[in-house]
């Protein structure tokens, strides 16, 4: 297990890849700072222009309620005058802060689809991806990819505006250089889900059941001519200016149920359990325990993640970005356990087993009865 020379991303991160102590993230940004998002600009309106057939809409934003896509929708609509929709995959324990800055978002002119899936079946995939794959999430990660293309086929919007590519941002295997820009079933197969829905139609859940998780058929998004793309391809993308516009423009909250130990970063008030900043990941409860869980599987965590992003991005040095993750990554998600278990139908003790059996033998070894990094970042 090595660490960046860079940042603070390791060697454990599923699909990263290292060229003499350093990440591809890291090699990425090297080449993105030097785009000419002027010309990506005009090609974007030139997009826009190409598909363009709802009388209404320009384009759809897949909207979590966080800052990110929340920044797109509003840089679309009051910098460049387009009409998005606004189709949203709920999240699976809205905090009370991410309910009122998804609220701020649908007051300040948007219109938002709100597709709100049968949470029984939500919590079954909650429970059963908690303990297959130690991802609870697993199966959020198909619906906020499905959902934006369904809406996409049934309102007749072919372009649906994602975020950033993460597998170029945070080091990832990139499937081809078009992948940069375009998004396509087989990235979605491959790198957000890792397997098709249709294969969890097991103990009780139905295909039907499981619909929204499924992504359109080919045919029907030929029909359409459905396009999803990028918009850091166009743009450029930093999270932590995404954080200030949704902020200032919007009046976005941070996380309030500050952990022990509350440090706030850079002016910002608070943090989140397992971090050193409270703006990232707010929203949906159980966050802090798949970034825990993130933690006992590749030995980096909620800290290590953020910090290698805004030492990326140059808001950062990686001197303070180690001293944060020295500090808080691997901290427990203390804030919002109770209403998780409770949610997965689980104890905390079977929690706390089921983690261990997680737990990779080859990154962890134990001292005094504690686990501990073999190779801690440095």
């Amino acid at each position: 297990m090595i660490w960046c020379k860079r940042c603070l991303m390791p060697s454990s991160r599923p699909r990263v890849e290292f060229v003499d102590g350093v990440c591809n993230a890291c090699r990425f940004h090297d080449g993105y700072s030097a785009t000419d998002f002027g010309r990506r600009k005009a090609e974007f309106l030139d997009l826009v222009r190409m598909h363009k057939r709802h009388p209404a809409y320009d384009c759809i934003v897949p909207f979590s309620g966080g800052k990110d896509s929340a920044s797109i929708a509003w840089r679309l609509r009051y910098e460049l005058g387009l009409r998005p929709l606004l189709v949203t995959y709920g999240q699976l324990l809205w905090t009370d802060e991410g309910r009122r800055n998804f609220h701020r978002v649908c007051d300040a002119g948007f219109d938002v689809h709100y597709w709100r899936v049968d949470q029984e079946v939500s919590r079954k995939l909650a429970r059963r991806f908690l303990i297959e794959r130690g991802h609870p999430k697993n199966h959020y990660d198909a619906g906020v990819n499905a959902v934006p293309l369904l809406a996409a086929v049934n309102f007749g919007v072919p372009l649906v505006v994602y975020a950033e590519h993460g597998e170029s941002f945070y080091g990832g295997h990139v499937l081809s250089e078009e992948h940069r820009r375009t998004r396509d079933l087989a990235e979605v197969l491959e790198n957000q889900v890792g397997d098709d829905a249709r294969n969890w139609a097991v103990d009780g859940l139905t295909e039907a059941d499981l619909w929204p998780y499924i992504m359109p058929e080919a045919d029907r998004v030929a029909e359409v001519g459905a396009t999803a793309v990028y918009f850091s391809w166009f743009f450029k993308w930093d999270i932590y200016e995404n954080a200030r516009l949704a902020r200032d423009r919007m009046g976005f909250e941070v996380a309030t149920n500050y952990p022990p130990g509350h440090h706030g970063e850079r002016g910002w008030p608070g943090r989140s359990d397992g971090s050193f900043e409270g703006f990232d990941s707010i929203d949906d409860k159980i966050d802090g325990l798949d970034f825990w869980l993130m933690y006992v599987k590749f030995g980096f965590g909620r800290a290590a993640r953020m910090a290698s992003r805004m030492i990326q991005l140059g808001h950062m040095t990686r001197e303070e970005g180690l001293e944060h993750v020295r500090r808080y990554d691997g901290e427990f998600p203390e804030t919002y356990i109770g209403d998780v278990l409770n949610y997965v139908g689980m104890t905390r003790p079977e929690l706390m087993a089921l983690a261990d059996r997680h737990r990779n033998a080859e990154i962890w070894t134990q001292e005094s009865g504690s686990w501990a990094l073999r190779h801690p970042p440095r």
